[in-house]
């Protein structure tokens, strides 16, 4: 049983959502930071057993309520301990299960598309792979908030999700060049925002795809590392070119994006404006057996990139 210290209370996980960071990190290629549990996951829905009480009643949280929680490691698992500043009550209406696919992804887009990217009202935001947890809830977020947006997917069936979830255009990047479609659906203006999955040679196309004063976020690098840019263009244009990464950042830091979340998310979520979308739930009991299909299963769905929005794996409990 893991024990909480200061800050910190235990969570009986009813759900954890599974997430790209948790394949890279199976296949070694993102270790968990300094300090943090080396069990994938990085986040949970359930109920508070156990934890630092005074911090919890500073929260406005007590033991039993069902909350759910980013965390930097440990999600896997029946108990898991969270920081009491990155926990949020479960929103009205919503079970365990959808709860849990909220934290990652809600944190990442509100920290990279409105604090880093500086969306308004008005603007045009670009989201490539808008069918991944990460996509569905930057589509619909940033329709909730007044953008406008154009997202891509890798068939003609996720453009249609795309477009059932708000999108106002989606455009088959296998079948049509998502830069020519960005400057013909734009009138050759480009785009305010770009949040970018892929990184490598799909820079230097996006730069062109944005408007004067735009912005591209980069928040994973699956076409890899490295990139050529026109830095004329970036000079010419007043682009800028940013990202980031959560898993690493303070306390603080999440801290302030769980109470954004919590003040500006949470009542969208609890109105039915948005919703969580979640594509399949595995058994995690079958994930402790040797051959079992939670897991692994989770993570080879997650490799096929055949689903449209989260995976989660259900603990059973109540």
């Amino acid at each position: 049983m893991p024990l909480a210290g200061a800050g910190e209370l235990c969570i009986q996980v009813s759900a954890s959502g599974v997430n790209r960071p948790d394949v890279l990190q199976r296949a070694g290629h993102y270790p968990a930071p300094p300090g943090a549990s080396d069990i994938p996951g990085l986040e949970v829905a359930g109920r508070i057993v156990s934890g630092d009480v005074q911090a919890m009643q500073a929260a406005g949280l007590k033991m039993g309520d069902r909350v759910c929680a980013l965390v930097a490691g440990g999600g896997y698992a029946a108990f898991c301990i969270a920081p009491v500043a990155q926990c949020l009550p479960v929103p009205r209406g919503l079970s365990d299960i959808e709860a849990a696919s909220l934290p990652e992804t809600f944190f990442t887009v509100w920290s990279n598309v409105f604090d880093r990217g500086r969306l308004a009202a008005g603007e045009t935001l670009l989201v490539q792979g808008g069918t991944s947890g990460i996509g569905v809830t930057a589509i619909q977020l940033a329709k909730a908030m007044g953008a406008r947006v154009i997202a891509t997917a890798g068939s003609d069936a996720k453009c249609d999700a795309i477009r059932a979830l708000g999108a106002d255009h989606a455009i088959n990047y296998k079948t049509h060049d998502f830069e020519v479609e960005v400057k013909r659906l734009t009138d050759g203006l480009g785009v305010d925002v770009i949040l970018d999955m892929v990184a490598g040679d799909y820079v230097a196309r996006e730069l062109n795809c944005l408007a004067e004063d735009g912005r591209l976020v980069i928040i994973a690098v699956q076409g890899g590392v490295k990139s050529e840019i026109n830095s004329g263009l970036v000079m010419r244009r007043r682009l800028t070119v940013t990202g980031s990464t959560l898993r690493v950042r303070p306390l603080a830091f999440k801290q302030a994006i769980a109470q954004n979340c919590l003040a500006r998310v949470w009542p969208l979520l609890e109105a039915g404006r948005i919703k969580p979308v979640v594509h399949s739930v595995f058994s995690a009991a079958d994930a402790t057996q040797p051959g079992g299909s939670g897991a692994a299963a989770a993570h080879a769905l997650m490799e096929s990139n055949q689903h449209v929005g989260k995976i989660v794996l259900n603990w059973g409990t109540p």
